[in-house]
């Protein structure tokens, strides 16, 4: 008798899984072995959500989703960044600082929005978990790609502060 072949499905358990345990604020160690393939690949249009391009040939490498209530100005979610430096996972505030659906970056009209993190896993040994940081994510619309996300750490991060702009940055933020 044949059995049904279940790989997918344990995989897919797995992934959800790890999303849920990061999205709790799971809390690591600075030597905690970490990737942000860890972190699924939300498909589609979720309510937040942005990658920056491909893993490899990339100096650095980012992407994160979550939950966004523009009219209660809260969001949540999670956000990992990857580079020579180490890999951190971050969690998101619950306050949402800042959104606009008139915004202009780049010379280009889009959607914004400013949001609050703590690093909960790191292996970047010059940034701790427990460090807050924050993010500003732009969609541009009307056909244009000139999304952009950028990090912004205090001093003892400062390695990981990175701007990704352009095509191969995908942002989904929403309007209001």
């Amino acid at each position: 008798m044949r059995r049904p072949h279940l790989t997918p499905h344990i995989g897919l358990a797995l992934a959800a899984l790890t999303l849920l345990l990061a999205t709790l604020g799971m809390a690591g160690s600075a030597d905690a072995a970490t990737s942000c393939s860890e972190i699924p690949t939300v498909y589609g249009i979720p309510p937040w959500g942005f990658h920056t391009g491909p893993y490899t040939g990339a100096s650095s490498f980012a992407k994160g989703h979550g939950n966004i209530d523009l009219e209660a100005n809260t969001v949540s979610g999670i956000m990992c960044q990857q580079d020579r430096a180490g890999t951190i996972i971050m969690s998101v505030q619950h306050h949402l600082s800042y959104h606009s659906h008139v915004a202009v970056m780049w010379g280009y009209p889009g959607n914004i929005i400013k949001i609050k993190f703590r690093v909960t896993n790191s292996t970047d040994t010059n940034c701790p978990v427990g460090t807050e940081g924050r993010a500003t994510l732009f969609g541009s619309y009307n056909g244009v790609r000139s999304d952009s996300v950028q990090f912004f750490f205090p001093a003892a991060c400062k390695d990981q502060d990175h701007l990704y702009h352009g095509t191969q940055v995908n942002n989904q933020v929403p309007p209001l």
